[in-house]
C-alpha cells in the first residue's frame, strides 16, 4: 500500500479510537464522487430517553508537519468540499479532522504489554457559515493549533449535535 494511502487509513482508525473511547460508534461510508474519499458518521446509541441518537459527520485528511505555521495549521481543500462543509444548516453536523501524521511509519505506532499508543495528534475544524469564496479549486484554510481533536471535544460536539 502507498504511504499515503496508509496515512489515510492511520488517520481513520485515530478518529475511530477517539470515538470508541468516547462512547460513539464509527462508520466510515464511501462518498458518491469520483475522489474515493470516505466521510465518516459517529453516532451515539438510541434509548428511551433520546430516541433520536446524535449524529456528526467526519471528514478525515491526514497532515504532514510542514503544514503547521507557528500557531497556525494551514491545509488546501478542494472547493466542493469547502461549500459542502460551510453549509449553514446542514441536517446532520460536519467536522472536519486533520490527523497529523508523520512520513516515518515507526513513529506511528508505540506498543508495548502496558500500552497502545498512536501518534501524534489530530485537530477540528468547522467550516460552518464560512463565507462563499472567489477561489474556483482550491481554498487555504488556517485554524488554530490548539483545536485538538479529543474525546471531550468529539463529546462536546455531539452533545450540540441533538
Amino acid at each position: 500500500m502507498e504511504l499515503k494511502h496508509r496515512k489515510k487509513e492511520f488517520s481513520y482508525a485515530y478518529v475511530q479510537a477517539v470515538a470508541s473511547t468516547a462512547g460513539y460508534s464509527f462508520h466510515k461510508i464511501a462518498k458518491a464522487s469520483k475522489t474515493e474519499e470516505y466521510e465518516i458518521l459517529i453516532a451515539g446509541l438510541t434509548s428511551q430517553e433520546e430516541p433520536k441518537p446524535p449524529q456528526l459527520k467526519i471528514q478525515v485528511r491526514p497532515l504532514s508537519r510542514d503544514t503547521i505555521k507557528g500557531e497556525f495549521v494551514k491545509y488546501s481543500l478542494r472547493l466542493e468540499t469547502y461549500n459542502q462543509l460551510r453549509l449553514e444548516n446542514p441536517s446532520i453536523p460536519r467536522l472536519m479532522v486533520f490527523v497529523l501524521v508523520s512520513d516515518n511509519l515507526e513513529e506511528w505506532v508505540h506498543q508495548s504489554e502496558t500500552e497502545l499508543c498512536l501518534r501524534h495528534r489530530a485537530y477540528w475544524l468547522s467550516l460552518k457559515g464560512m463565507p462563499e469564496t472567489q477561489d474556483t479549486d482550491k481554498v487555504t484554510i488556517y485554524f488554530p493549533r490548539q483545536q485538538i481533536f479529543s474525546v471531550e471535544t468529539l463529546k462536546m460536539f455531539m452533545e450540540g449535535a441533538n
